[in-house]
């Protein structure tokens, strides 16, 4: 299985961001959290930023969304050049159209699950998202513990995508670190957002390796 590790650069040094990037230039795409102090209570990036950091990050951009009113913005932020763009499930009330939008940008698209909504919720249109994200802590802030309780959601989800034949990749964002991401692969988890596991470490691109190591070593598909 192709195994995916994206940096969260929301544990980075905002003031070196270009050099930050290239500590994580063996990731497959970083990861970059923006946030509105409505839909979540914080706030980091906007387009500006995001703009940015496309034209400075040497790998693609992971763009998720924590932001009210997700079906007006979320388009431009593919437009702007993120190869990936994850909708909040919670905050569309047409996440298709929204999906097919991006799309027709030309990025991929994925939808998110906070901890407290089941995949139930949106088994009946994940076959239209390249990528299910599997919030493992509550969205917001970075640093937080890994909740083990969403495993079971994730498993639910590789059930799904393997008894459909679906292809999306299967994301879990939050608390990843060394011994998390050993229990979300083997639960069928195939992508990993990683802040302070990667960003607090002296050696990131080291960090990167041994992360995707360990799933790869845990993974069952």
């Amino acid at each position: 299985m192709t195994v995916r590790i994206n940096p969260s650069i929301l544990s980075a040094d905002f003031a070196n961001i270009a050099q930050e990037l290239s500590r994580i230039d063996n990731a497959d795409f970083v990861h970059v959290d923006v946030m509105d102090n409505h839909f979540v209570p914080n706030l980091t990036f906007g387009p500006q930023m995001v703009e940015r950091i496309k034209a400075t990050s040497p790998i693609p951009l992971d763009v998720h969304l924590m932001i009210a009113d997700q079906d007006t913005w979320a388009p431009g932020y593919a437009e702007q050049g993120a190869e990936s763009v994850t909708l909040h499930v919670e905050a569309t009330t047409d996440p298709v159209a929204t999906a097919q939008r991006i799309r027709d940008i030309g990025a991929r698209v994925g939808i998110a699950l906070k901890p407290g909504t089941p995949f139930a919720d949106i088994v009946d249109i994940a076959h239209h998202f390249d990528q299910i994200l599997v919030m493992t802590v509550e969205p917001g802030f970075g640093g937080q513990a890994f909740m083990e309780s969403q495993l079971n959601k994730v498993r639910e989800v590789a059930a799904f995508r393997a008894s459909t034949g679906t292809e999306f990749w299967i994301q879990v964002d939050g608390g990843v670190t060394e011994q998390t991401i050993e229990l979300a692969a083997e639960a069928g988890a195939d992508t990993f957002v990683a802040g302070s596991a990667v960003y607090g470490t002296d050696n990131a691109s080291l960090a990167v390796e041994n992360l995707r190591k360990i799933a790869r070593d845990h993974s069952h598909r």
